[in-house]
């Protein structure tokens, strides 16, 4: 991941509400296309200019040939807020992210995140490294709205069940078991990205509780029923996988050493 810094300048007298908001909308765009990442998208007023830094996937992340019509349309509209197109300095890479997937072709994919992780949830089988969302085809609508929101739901629940104290049970069903809404989401997207992408894509359900390791070890795909369990943990997290069903899960975190 890179860090980018944009500068907004004003090319006629405007309101520091009305480019707020027209500066805001392109970054949420960006933010809904995968071509942003992150929730917190910090804008400050220089002098006579806007300026903000952001992590990007890549270096070439704002490159226009990855805008959707919604990025598009928001770039034109700065205009309207008296403001110019963004100048943009890649400052350099974040070595507190993670790195994007670099494979040419991959076997196959997992939708996958967690309440720490601001990268793609769409992740490599193979590496387990995130793919960029404004390297494939556009889930809905023109962008990848829905998958940011699947994952920011996902996130939250996540947050819920690791702090224990409000919700948690119900949080851990919405992550690990088939049927819920939140599941059932996931699954319609892992169906769409396979469609679209050409490449199996599974769905990661997370695993916590359980009574013994033994029972952990010979559980089945709570989907079909069929045995599902790996001879090897892959990435230290997968420890599961259907491939009838396209879902993968992991020991039980209270068992796993």
């Amino acid at each position: 991941m890179y860090q980018v810094e944009l500068v907004f300048e004003c090319f006629r007298d405007t309101t520091i509400s009305a480019a707020e908001r027209a500066i805001n909308h392109l970054l949420n765009c960006w933010r809904y296309n995968g071509q942003v990442l992150g929730r917190e998208l910090p804008l400050i007023l220089n002098q006579a200019q806007f300026e903000c830094r952001l992590i990007c996937p890549e270096q070439e992340s704002l490159h226009p040939q990855f805008n959707s019509p919604q990025v598009n349309q928001a770039l034109s509209q700065l205009s309207d807020a008296g403001v110019l197109r963004p100048k943009q300095k890649v400052l350099g890479r974040d070595l507190n992210s993670d790195d994007i997937d670099t494979c040419d072709t991959r076997p196959w994919q997992v939708l996958y995140t967690s309440y720490l992780q601001a990268c793609s949830p769409l992740r490599c089988g193979e590496h387990f490294t995130p793919v960029p969302l404004y390297r494939i085809p556009a889930v809905a609508n023109g962008d990848h709205k829905q998958v940011i929101k699947w994952q920011e739901d996902w996130a939250a629940c996540d947050q819920l069940q690791m702090n224990g104290s409000v919700l948690e049970h119900k949080a851990v069903e919405q992550l690990g078991s088939p049927g819920t809404r939140l599941y059932r989401r996931g699954w319609d997207l892992c169906k769409r990205i396979e469609y679209l992408t050409k490449i199996p894509t599974y769905l990661y359900l997370y695993r916590v509780g359980g009574e013994s390791l033994e029972s952990e070890q010979q559980r089945r795909c709570p989907s079909c029923g069929e045995p599902w369990p790996l001879n090897e943990s892959q990435h230290d997290v997968i420890d599961f996988r259907c491939d009838n069903c396209r879902l993968v899960s992991n020991l039980s975190w209270d068992f796993k050493k």
